[in-house]
């Protein structure tokens, strides 16, 4: 059997660090790929190559060879394959730098820099790592020693031992203003400031410590470097966690507390559990369940969500059952959203009102956890359920509102594909809810047809509605669908209804929109000659094809799968454009009336939306 050469399986990131072929070759020539894999694999020599389980998925025969003489590894069972850099960014959950960088510590080579800055960036942060190392095990000792005695009967309460709490490192800070101050003088005021310990006065005065009174819980990298803290206020007080700020060691955006252990045990495991709190990782973590992370107290972004996809391709977040857990899960499920590709998506876990992972571990043990985890409840079903209970659908209104906002959702996502199967998926839901006894179409055509001829709908009488309507599609995109159907026919039969329900303002553009639905329902050939003929060659041929905007599928030649693809996304996103706009003027009108924090963030979530829509138009049309 021929094996693939071995690779690292990432790229390099680093903008200011060039690491040529060669430089690599030589890394891997100097490290020994058994030593790199023996910490957290058992190894068993065979000859002149070593076996083990496969740390890549559950077996019971050995099926993974190490050979050090080839620098990589290889699973007979998975097909998991590389070398020591893909080991530890693969096993470890490690970035492909930090373990480049790891490797060349321990074979004694210097990692390139570009230039004098990046080599200066590089050197300070690792004295500043040093210098956490120190203040961890500092509030380790004051854990353990005379001023300790609060916290150590706060862990006791909370069911938190000794193993669990060395475990995790976990320390207290004094309730003085200048006790690490003191204590650590000797690592010097810049550093203890630079890593967040201390607090400059911006007025002047002198420096103070920056956690008092709190249990101290360190936060890791992915290398197990501590670059911050939690702490947890031990009695009445605000605010109850306090985290280190952001350091030249320390992104609270992009980083997971317990990423090091979670990434080798989720892998093991095979999920990804996202709680909310320190204490809930370290409670699942005391009660068997490892593979948990947590986004440091804030609302889950946009790069933890990619470190989570990097773990596991469909994590599960289980945050607190009140309000304010309810509205995170909702928080994180629209911000994924745009983020959404067919090999990744998001799961959750609802947990009974008022607890969190910590109350449920403790009443019922891992046991009633894992029941709760047996049936995560999917990304679609999530949104769905709480747009549903978002308010009574006593009223037409309502109704509205609630279509408005799924296809809102649907807008946000990027991948065209997945977009058009949630937008139907949904509006399935919601004409079966709307109508149950009926059999409803995703998406029912304005208008009706007389005599076999479509017939556009009325125009509306309404004030708001006219206004809404007055924009419609502009003429360049109107043209250029009418002329991409025109080039691709075999397209209508899967999108009439759509084509039928856009609100096209031009009136001679809106009257070929009508004659190629009526072609569509009639049943007659759809091919270019037969359209071409229907239409009279206007919009297909001269000036107005001319002033059509420019997409793959308004020219004849282009690569026909590419112009079929693009022109269904375009009438995807251009229908979704149309509700998104409807959904924004009654979001508009609303906050007018209702000026709290729920309908400005909806407001600005459509205007985001439509931002989002009219970029992926103009890309479509960039494509040609």
């Amino acid at each position: 059997m021929r094996l693939p050469a071995p690779e690292s399986g990432a790229t390099n990131s680093d903008p200011d660090m060039t690491l040529s072929t060669a430089w690599l070759d030589e890394l891997r020539a100097r490290t020994t790929l058994s030593a790199v894999i023996a910490p957290s694999v058992k190894l068993i020599r065979a000859g002149r190559e070593w076996k083990a389980c496969c740390p890549f998925h559950n077996e019971k025969t050995p099926s993974f060879t190490v050979n050090d003489d080839k620098h990589f590894y290889h699973c007979f069972g998975c097909g998991a394959h590389g070398d020591a850099i893909r080991f530890l960014t693969d096993h470890r959950g490690m970035p492909f730098m930090d373990a480049v960088k790891e490797l060349a510590a321990r074979a004694g080579m210097d990692v390139p820099a570009a230039d004098p800055r990046a080599r200066e960036q590089a050197e300070r942060t690792a004295t500043l790592t040093d210098v956490m190392a120190e203040v961890a095990k500092w509030y380790s000792e004051q854990l353990n020693g005379l001023a300790g005695g609060e916290a150590r009967e706060y862990l006791k309460r909370r069911g938190i031992d000794d193993t669990t709490a060395q475990r995790f490192a976990i320390g207290f800070a004094p309730d003085n203003r200048s006790a690490l101050k003191r204590a650590l003088d000797r690592l010097g005021e810049d550093r203890l400031i630079d890593t967040g310990m201390l607090i400059k006065p911006e007025e002047g005065g002198d420096s103070y410590d920056r956690f008092r009174g709190r249990l101290m819980i360190p936060i890791r990298d992915a290398r197990g470097r501590v670059i911050a803290f939690g702490g947890r206020i031990l009695g009445p007080g605000e605010p109850k966690y306090l985290n280190s700020p952001d350091t030249p060691l320390f992104d609270k955006g992009r980083t997971l507390y317990n990423i090091d252990r979670a990434s080798p045990a989720c892998r093991a495991a095979k999920r990804l559990i996202v709680v909310e709190g320190y204490m809930d990782v370290i409670a699942l973590d005391r009660a068997g369940i490892s593979e948990v992370v947590a986004p440091n107290g804030t609302a889950v972004t946009e790069a933890q969500l990619e470190r989570m996809w990097r773990l596991d391709p469909s994590p599960i977040l289980c945050f607190d059952g009140d309000s304010a857990g309810r509205k995170a899960a909702i928080r994180a499920a629209t911000r994924a959203l745009p983020l959404l590709r067919p090999d990744r998506t998001l799961r959750f876990v609802g947990l009974p009102a008022g607890q969190d992972p910590d109350d449920v571990v403790r009443t019922g043990g891992r046991e009633a956890f894992e029941a709760l985890l047996a049936s995560p409840e999917p990304l679609d079903a999530r949104l769905w359920r709480h747009e549903l209970e978002a308010e009574p659908l006593t009223t037409p209104e309502a109704w509205a509102g609630l279509k408005a906002r799924l296809i809102a959702h649907a807008s946000a996502i990027g991948h065209a594909d997945l977009a058009r199967m949630y937008r139907e998926d949904w509006l399935n839901r919601f004409y079966d809810k709307r109508r149950p006894v009926s059999a409803p179409r995703a998406f029912a055509p304005r208008g009706s047809f007389k005599n076999g001829r479509f017939v556009p709908p009325p125009q509306p009488v309404d004030a708001e509605a006219r206004a809404i309507a007055s924009s419609g599609i502009d003429a360049p995109t109107a043209r250029a669908l009418i002329l991409g159907f025109a080039n691709f026919p075999e397209e209508l039969p899967a999108h009439c209804e759509q084509l039928a329900s856009l609100p096209i303002t031009d009136k001679p553009t809106a009257q070929m929109r009508d004659q190629l639905v009526n072609a569509a329902f009639s049943g007659a050939a759809l091919d270019r000659d037969g359209i071409a003929t229907i239409l009279g060659g206007d919009g297909t041929t001269g000036e107005k094809a001319r002033r059509a905007m420019g997409f793959s599928f308004t020219r004849r030649d282009s690569d026909p799968d590419r112009a079929r693809s693009d022109l269904a996304a375009a009438v995807e996103i251009i229908a979704a454009a149309e509700e998104v706009e409807k959904a924004l003027e009654h979001a508009t009108e609303r906050l007018k009336r209702d000026l709290t924090d729920e309908a400005l963030e909806e407001q600005q979530r459509l205007i985001e939306a439509q931002r989002g829509l009219r970029q992926r138009l103009a890309q479509l049309a960039g494509t040609d």
